[in-house]
């Protein structure tokens, strides 16, 4: 196996560098010019004639005929006269050898030698060129390489260069920020420029070496040192002369190691997992470089002026070695990773090594059982007035268990609650956010997972006291739904955004009676429009409950979700880890809907605004949220067929003279909150502004303005705009710039 080392050298023009100047035939050469280059300053000259200029990444190649000085070529530059030194081709180092075109980061010489064999061996690789940006000492690397030669490689080269090859003001591509999957990059300091070692940006480097030593190769494999062909016949190279236009495109699957004890040991054999969610993406290419058409331009990821048609071949991109850490949470979310059965046959004992596997995970018994026993975690704080009528209603459609953290009650919900506790109606409990650093609703969530009550139950969601789950098919009842969906063990239901329907004032009456004005089926906009809750079954497959859906997935146990919308149809994979929200492609009312009456009547909303939130609780609840919840775009009774059931219920609940007082004495407190609210400027204020004319008109408008104006608040709508109501097709946003920055960064 011959190893040799070329190193590009530069050339100084004024305007920059020179990468090369390639001499053809008789006075035809081709110039190289660097990402960068002011292209501008390219044009013809006495003495240079340009016949074609190619724009590759921001790099610039010109072809043409150039004049001789000395020993120099004229220049196609601007201004004074310039000449450069022309390098000559060596395309004969790789004539008719089917080579690979690749490049080393952070890959050691082991694993560039492991990379070697696995491609000799299984595509009859027999040649290499490596762009090697590893800062290694390049004597020192072909003297390791000369010395383990490989079967079937002919030929190594390590070739270097006196330019930075990295993206200009980027970071060290090893570094977990560049990682494609990282999760957390918007918590990570973004690394400081590092030319060197940047993801890469010289483009046209392709182009150069094509023009300098591979045009006459038999076939060249363009893919990285961390990127495995997979294995099985026809090679790569056969796949290339095979195809009518000589090319054949890859795409990359990123795989990963579960675990290692350090970086330094980490290899091929330890890239067992994938990721479930994941896609092919990455692309590279093989080619026959005779078959290719004239004008073909060899760039990154694809070959210019060529079609190569949807046909692809697939590699492994092993990112842990682009990615060199011990802790693979950095690179990858482990919930997203699972064992594949491929990978775990074919690398370990190709490489030799053992991987570290994922522990075993096993599902719950309720996962098998038939029953349906459902449950609601909620938290509540000055919900006094509502509690009956939610419960009520949920008891009516078959919730059984209902676990109520509270905190800081000033309005006898507490006192409601163990009420009900007592007469076994619930189970109530302090919130313990103040023993923990979490904000109220997620330190009632992690309680609720220890509950033995919720540990008990076959279905559990977490959802708030002003969130309905209205059932559209039978009876309108849990068992209805779960009979339509029966192999289900998720089913998230999607907000409707129920309005004040121009309700002033508060009365102490049923909520989903009095409150019809709601959001249209499909509201994109604003993003909380679509929020879900999902029902699901306790079967283990996640960690932990979680506000819009269970949280942690175990990525073991993937196969088992069965994750359904509103309407009984399957979430798509991409889905499962972190979704909170319906799209397009997801969102669904044909079963169920989650009826959201986050505002309910003007008054009410200024005592929640004055209690604060249990999620976000830095957050005001002010004009802005006022603005983007009060959908009264459109009518929706459909709930109200379950008022007998409802009245049935809350009519027993309040049939106990105890339950009936407290009740009464939290309608009390409410009410007196609320004047004396009125009584201070500022929420008399509030007041008038959110029941005033123009957003009452501006609550039928919504789903006509775009994310930036819900961001940025109603008093950046022109006035003029309320006069398009009655026009269907208008749309009204603005610009980035003028969004508020504190309302952007939420």
């Amino acid at each position: 196996m011959d190893v040799i080392h070329r190193h590009l050298a530069t050339q100084d023009v004024g305007r920059g560098q020179l990468w090369a100047l390639v001499p053809g035939d008789r006075d035809r050469v081709s110039c190289f010019f660097p990402a960068g280059f002011p292209q501008q300053a390219i044009t013809n000259t006495d003495g240079f004639v340009v016949e074609e200029l190619r724009s590759i990444g921001s790099g610039v190649q010109v072809i043409g005929r150039a004049g001789r000085v000395g020993e120099g070529r004229v220049l196609p530059l601007v201004g004074d006269r310039r000449t450069g030194l022309a390098t000559n081709p060596e395309r004969q180092l790789f004539r008719s050898l089917r080579t690979a075109l690749t490049q080393r980061m952070a890959e050691d010489d082991r694993a560039l030698r492991d990379w070697l064999v696995w491609h000799a061996h299984h595509h009859g690789l027999e040649a290499a060129l490596v762009v090697d940006r590893s800062g290694a000492n390049p004597a020192a690397v072909v003297a390791r390489l000369a010395a383990q030669p490989v079967e079937g490689i002919a030929r190594v080269m390590i070739l270097t260069t006196d330019q930075p090859l990295g993206r200009p003001g980027e970071g060290d591509e090893r570094l977990p920020f560049h990682a494609p999957d990282a999760p957390g990059k918007d918590r990570m300091q973004v690394p400081a420029p590092d030319p060197l070692r940047a993801p890469f940006g010289e483009m046209i480097l392709y182009e150069l070496c094509r023009a300098l030593y591979l045009g006459e190769a038999r076939g060249v494999l363009n893919v990285d040192v961390s990127d495995l062909v997979t294995p099985g016949q026809p090679t790569v190279f056969e796949m290339a002369e095979a195809s009518p236009r000589g090319v054949v495109m890859l795409a990359g699957r990123r795989i990963y190691p579960w675990g290692v004890d350090d970086a330094a040991s980490l290899g091929f054999a330890d890239h067992i997992c994938e990721r479930f969610d994941g896609a092919p993406g990455n692309p590279r290419w093989c080619i026959a470089p005779d078959q290719l058409p004239d004008g073909a331009v060899w760039r990154m990821v694809r070959i210019g002026g060529v079609d190569a048609g949807d046909r692809a071949r697939l590699y492994w991109r092993c990112t842990g070695l682009r990615h060199p850490t011990a802790r693979i949470s950095e690179i990858v979310p482990k919930t997203a990773l699972v064992e594949d059965a491929l990978l775990l046959a074919t690398l370990p004992a190709f490489f030799g090594g053992t991987p570290q596997r994922p522990p075993t995970e096993e599902l719950k018994p309720a996962a098998q059982r038939s029953t349906n026993v459902t449950g609601i975690v909620t938290t509540m704080k000055n919900e006094g007035p509502f509690i009956l009528e939610w419960i009520a209603y949920h008891r009516a459609i078959g919730v059984d268990t209902f676990l109520v953290y509270s905190n800081d009650c000033t309005d006898g919900t507490d006192r409601m609650l163990d009420l009900l506790q007592t007469k076994g109606i619930l189970q109530h409990r302090e919130n313990p956010f103040r023993k923990t650093d979490l904000k109220p609703q997620h330190a009632a969530l992690q309680a609720a997972d220890a509950e033995p009550v919720i540990k008990a139950l076959d279905w559990v969601v977490c959802m708030d006291c002003d969130e309905f789950i209205n059932i559209h098919i039978g009876e309108g009842r849990l068992t209805d739904l779960f009979a339509a969906v029966p192999d289900a063990n998720m089913i998230s239901m999607t907000w409707r955004l129920f309005g004040n329907g121009d309700v002033d004032g508060f009365r102490d009456e049923l909520i989903t009676e009095r409150f019809t004005s709601c959001a249209p089926q499909f509201a994109r906009k604003p993003h909380q429009a679509w929020g879900f809750k999902t029902l699901t079954r306790n079967t283990g497959i996640f960690k932990k409950l979680g506000v819009h859906r269970p949280k942690g997935l175990k990525p073991q146990l993937v196969g088992h979700v069965n994750w359904v919308n509103g309407s009984g149809e399957p979430m798509p994979e991409t889905e499962y880890r972190n979704a909170w929200r319906s799209t397009i492609g997801t969102y669904g009312y044909d079963l169920v809907t989650l009826n959201h009456y986050a505002l309910r009547s003007a008054e009410s909303f200024l005592v929640k605004r004055d209690r604060g939130r249990v999620n976000h609780v830095d957050r005001d609840q002010g004009l802005n949220y006022w603005f983007r919840m009060n959908f009264n775009a459109e009518e929706d009774r459909s709930i109200q067929r379950m008022l007998p059931r409802l009245r049935e219920e809350y009519d027993r609940l309040m049939a106990d003279p105890e339950i009936a007082a407290q009740h009464r004495a939290c309608v009390a407190a409410h009410r007196a909150r609320i004047d004396a609210l009125r009584r201070t400027a500022k929420y008399d204020d509030f007041y008038r502004e959110i029941t005033g004319e123009r957003l009452r008109r501006l609550s039928r408008m919504l789903e006509h303005f775009g994310s930036n104006v819900f961001l940025a608040g109603p008093d950046v709508i022109p006035d003029e705009v309320l006069d398009f109501a009655d026009r269907p097709d208008f749309f009204f946003t603005i610009p980035d710039a003028q969004v508020p920055s504190e309302a952007a960064a939420r």
